[in-house]
């Protein structure tokens, strides 16, 4: 029977094999085939998140689904109404859809709030300078994205740029959804929190550079 301390060394692993096997499989002619299973390697990143940051509790899971549901929310405005973040469309690469907003998009605020949360945790004391840092991680994660979106058939933007008004948007939300993360003060793990912050730093800063 592995123990909890193994299992995690497992978890960081399959992690970064996930990740760097998507980067070599799509540099060197993989693309479509590696891009179609981004929603597998969500589920997966998602499942260990759940497990080991120890989404237990009522109040971490109210707090996670919340968020989700909000960030849904926020980008259904902004894909049929044109608000907030510009105009733009997904694509058929996250999977099932919500009046054109995937379900995996609200599922990834959730995580990169928690992820954003942990991290600033480890770095700061006071609750809105770490709301501030999760913002900035979460920003630019979005950045490095935003670029390859379009390629990886993630979304797209009118003009194939995304505009100002889509990174205040971000920053903005990101910091009221950081806020909140500080406020219930959830605790987590923040080895695994790192990790998948950095497997997802690494596989964007890569293809930011490629592309």
């Amino acid at each position: 029977m592995l123990n909890q301390k193994t299992l995690h060394y497992i978890a960081i692993f399959i992690l970064w094999l996930f990740h760097v096997s998507g980067i070599l499989g799509i540099t060197f002619g993989n693309r479509n085939w590696f891009v179609e299973r981004t929603g597998l390697n969500l589920l997966v990143t998602v499942l260990v998140l759940i497990f080991f940051f120890k989404i237990d509790t009522f109040k971490k899971i109210f707090l996670f689904i919340g968020l989700g549901i909000a960030g849904v929310f926020f980008e259904y405005l902004g894909v049929n109404y044109s608000l907030l973040f510009g105009d733009y469309e997904y694509g058929e690469n996250l999977g099932t859809k919500i009046g054109g907003v995937p379900i995996f998009i609200g599922v990834n605020w959730a995580l990169l709030t928690y992820i954003s949360g942990a991290v600033a945790n480890k770095i700061h004391a006071n609750w809105l300078l770490k709301a501030l840092i999760g913002t900035g991680l979460m920003l630019l994660l979005d950045f490095l994205m935003e670029k390859t979106a379009p390629i990886f058939d993630f979304w797209k933007f009118e003009g194939g740029i995304a505009p100002l008004s889509n990174y205040t948007a971000w920053a903005i939300i990101a910091f009221g959804f950081n806020c909140i993360f500080q406020l219930f003060k959830v605790k987590g793990n923040f080895q695994i929190s790192l990790h998948i912050f950095l497997v997802q730093l690494v596989f964007f800063s890569y293809f930011y550079a490629y592309y």
